[in-house]
């Protein structure tokens, strides 16, 4: 089957990105032929299968959701865009997807422009919303919610990644036909449970790879020393916490530093964003280590060192693909209870036994719930702690590995 893949982004990082490079390994390992539309400049190092990357020519502008620094591109946020720069990205994004018609299936991710894109390529076309561009774009724009609407009208099918996200769908587009709930999947390969002293090895090994970042001035990049940093904090076998994901108020990070006040435990913080400094500064600093952001490779193995993985977002989340990582790698997720983040939540406590039930989900914003059960997932006894890690394991592996989402993708989108 002939597949092409519409991503307007990288294929590094979280989210989207990650969706469609995952996707793309997944169609192109069951044998279909996949070619990548993104502007990834470097798509050697992702793991993509076998599938085709092209890089559609749209001049310098790249329309995004939030802010952050693109090489060689001019950034400005969707809704800043007049629409005649809209329309002429569109129609470049377009008109490289034409270019390699016909397909048996078209699929856009983000409602805009994805779905702008799709339907101009006159081809029947599928959407994948990611809720990014619903939320911090086109919710209470009206030109924008217009727009949406009329490219999902035009739609083979539109997928969302949980029940939160098909809501919001409604609220900003109104009613949408032919909607599919397929959540966003985890390389269960790749995470896993590993031994301590394997996962630590792999770790440092994987940092010492890093490219050099003197100063840190690259916020993109690893920090500078973390190979020895992380050695020298993850030296002796404590209570480990971490966290991955923007450095964003939005997050809740400052909610989890809150909660570690009074806690035996050592904090990892991984990513970057315009709120680290602030972060940095309420951290403990002998307690917390912050490492800038870090790739899967290396992610892989710092899951498997950390007694949890705390997912404290006070923003909206389409789904929480950093818990359902972290349950594959053993690492039990605690997450705050609302939107997507609920969902994954809800599959934890079907799987996890039920004097432990409570410990895969706090109260937004409560610093004081937080602090509770991180403490006492902290604290389980042995034999318990591992009876919660399987159970976190067993819920990815069931309900989340992307061999089962991309089947299903596929499926609707040939209906």
């Amino acid at each position: 089957m002939r597949i092409l893949l519409w991503h307007g982004y990288l294929l590094g990082g979280t989210g989207s990105n990650v969706y469609t490079r995952q996707l793309a390994r997944e169609w192109s390992r069951a044998g279909h032929d996949v070619t990548v539309l993104c502007q990834e400049p470097h798509p050697e190092p992702h793991d993509i299968g076998g599938a085709e990357v092209v890089r559609p020519d749209v001049g310098g502008l790249l329309p995004v959701f939030v802010l952050d620094r693109y090489e060689g591109y001019e950034v400005k946020l969707l809704q800043d865009c007049t629409r005649a720069e809209l329309d002429a990205w569109v129609e470049a994004n377009a008109r490289e997807v034409r270019s390699r018609l016909p397909a048996d299936v078209v699929l856009c991710n983000h409602v805009l422009l994805g779905g702008a894109v799709g339907a101009a390529t006159g081809a029947p076309y599928s959407v994948k919303a990611h809720g990014s561009e619903l939320e911090y774009s086109m919710r209470g724009r009206p030109a924008l919610e217009a727009w949406g609407a009329e490219v999902l009208a035009g739609a083979r099918a539109t997928f969302v990644g949980s029940a939160h996200i098909r809501e919001v769908l409604e609220e900003v587009c109104g009613h949408v036909e032919r909607v599919h709930e397929v959540p966003p999947g985890v390389d269960v390969e790749e995470w896993r449970p590993r031994p301590r002293e394997e996962a630590l090895a792999g770790l440092l090994a994987e940092s010492r790879r890093d490219p050099p970042n003197p100063g840190n001035a690259n916020e993109r990049l690893p920090d500078e020393g973390n190979a020895d940093r992380l050695a020298a904090f993850l030296a002796e076998d404590e209570p480990t916490v971490v966290y991955f994901g923007k450095l964003l108020h939005n997050k809740g990070v400052h909610v989890l530093l809150d909660a570690l006040a009074g806690i035996d435990a050592r904090a990892v913080i991984v990513g970057f964003g315009d709120y680290r400094k602030e972060l940095e500064a309420s951290a403990d600093p002998g307690r917390t280590l912050f490492t800038g952001p870090l790739e899967h490779r290396h992610l892989v193995h710092l899951l498997a060192l950390a007694g949890s993985c705390v997912v404290p977002s006070i923003f909206p989340e389409a789904f929480g693909m950093v818990a359902a990582e972290a349950a594959a790698a053993g690492c039990p997720p605690l997450v705050a209870r609302h939107s997507g983040l609920a969902e994954v939540a809800e599959g934890l406590e079907a799987e996890y036994p039920p004097a432990a039930r409570h410990l895969a989900s706090f109260e937004t914003g409560d610093a004081d719930d937080l602090r509770e059960k991180l403490r006492a997932l902290l604290e389980l006894d042995p034999a318990t702690r591992a009876e919660v890690s399987a159970a976190a394991r067993r819920a990815a592996v069931e309900r989340w590995s992307w061999a089962s989402v991309a089947q299903r993708l596929l499926g609707a989108s040939i209906q």
